[in-house]
């Protein structure tokens, strides 16, 4: 089997450090490829930036196809380019933030969501509602490091991590769901600090994506996931258009 996780943004130790969550978690015979994209911001806490991120995930998508991977992880908490990339695979493709809650709402009545930025909590949110947990998550808190500030010492990130994760279950929450892939190293040693579950939606989008594979499951494409329409692409983007020899994807 194998397993494509594709980090959208272009920072490369992130991209290594989602691989390596991944490896540590699946069965024997499965393969892991993290990827990052050709193009695209180097880390995405903007809607602006998700949006700039979709191309590059689409284009590691068509790759997969053509390459035969049985199933894709978009490995950002904002899941972007989930729907469009599912329109596209045959095979699962699983964002991290929708793993991540289901798997959360397994251990415990009630989860929180720690994440980056404050400006980004509004989009954890809106997925929170859109997946369905509205009623099992209990608060969605910031740390205020930047996706990039977490890998620097000098951030303070880990403490300011534990701190908010405290926060949580003061709230109420039984679990604790890290909302930023680029959290994935810090998973366990937070758990067992703070003596609860902490949930990384990389690990958990992988195993998810794995046993769906291993079911049989597919996409089902006889509505919305169905291949998106031929048509005519102009401008910059007329590479991404459907069928015909120079199409990207």
């Amino acid at each position: 089997m194998r397993l494509r996780l594709i980090n959208p943004n272009t920072t490369q130790a992130m991209t290594a450090a989602i691989g390596r969550t991944a490896a540590a978690v699946v069965g024997p015979g499965t393969r892991v490829e993290a990827l990052g994209p050709s193009m695209g911001p180097v880390s995405i806490e903007s809607h602006y930036e998700e949006a700039l991120a979709v191309p590059g995930v689409l284009e590691l998508v068509r790759d997969g196809e053509r390459d035969g991977v049985d199933a894709h992880v978009v490995a950002c908490f904002g899941d972007p380019g989930l729907d469009a990339a599912r329109e596209l695979a045959t095979g699962p493709v699983l964002g991290i933030a929708e793993a991540g809650m289901h798997a959360a709402s397994m251990v415990g009545r009630g989860f929180g969501i720690v994440t980056t930025l404050g400006r980004t909590v509004g989009r954890s949110r809106e997925l929170v509602q859109r997946y369905g947990f509205a009623d099992r998550c209990v608060e969605v808190r910031a740390c205020e490091v930047s996706v990039l500030g977490l890998d620097d010492p000098s951030s303070g990130a880990r403490a300011l991590i534990v701190d908010e994760c405290h926060e949580v279950l003061a709230s109420g929450a039984d679990a604790v769901l890290l909302g930023c892939a680029g959290m994935t190293d810090l998973c366990r040693s937070i758990s067992d600090e703070i003596g609860a579950p902490v949930v990384d939606g990389v690990a958990a989008a992988t195993v998810f994506a794995e046993s769906l594979v291993r079911l049989g499951l597919v996409t089902g494409k006889r509505g919305e996931y169905a291949r998106p329409p031929l048509k005519e692409i102009t401008g910059l983007l007329s590479p991404f258009a459907l069928g015909g020899a120079p199409a990207l994807l």
